[in-house]
């Protein structure tokens, strides 16, 4: 397998914070809108991108915060052989009436973002819903879905895999391209 660094720690930290300064400059006050990372790997970029917009963007900027499971959402929930385990939603708000920012760290197929979308609903109907990626991989798309804010877009085949990498402590990491090939 071979592998080939897209972003490096720093070149991330510049991506995530220019995503962080591009929902600001979209949604102003934050009063109405709630930044909403999908579990698992969606949940480290929005905590950081909540980090970013409360203390850099904009020190004191409140930022309404939730984690979503769609575990039982997929397309594929029964397709595992093996037992699978949700994660925890965390969601100290309701989305009736709010602006939605799904967050979430590669854009493929775009069925986790369509499971998402559905999960969302059970937490009331949002004005508006759009969609934050780090990683958007353009031409795999299965369903009619893009985002409003991408980090990078990268062109791959279906043998190579986009893997976010983040340190222990989540504030770094790495962007890598691998090839089975």
């Amino acid at each position: 397998m071979s592998s080939k660094a897209l972003l490096e720690s720093r070149q991330l930290n510049q991506v995530l914070l220019r995503l962080a300064y591009e929902i600001w400059e979209n949604h102003g006050d934050f009063s109405h809108t709630v930044l909403l990372g999908l579990q698992p790997r969606g949940v480290i970029l929005s905590r950081r991108l909540h980090q970013l917009l409360q203390t850099q963007v904009e020190p004191g900027l409140k930022v309404e915060y939730g984690e979503l499971d769609i575990t039982f959402f997929r397309d594929d929930v029964r397709r595992h052989d093996a037992m699978l385990k949700p994660s925890a939603t965390v969601l100290p708000v309701s989305l009736e009436g709010k602006r939605v920012v799904l967050v979430d760290d590669v854009l493929y197929t775009g069925r986790t973002i369509r499971a998402g979308l559905e999960a969302m609903l059970a937490y009331g109907r949002p004005d508006r819903v759009e969609l934050a990626v780090l990683v958007d991989r353009v031409y795999a798309r299965h369903l009619p879905i893009q985002p409003h804010y991408t980090g990078i877009r990268v062109d791959t085949i279906a043998s190579e895999r986009v893997r976010v990498q983040w340190d222990a402590d989540q504030t770094n990491g790495e962007v890598w391209l691998e090839s089975t090939q």
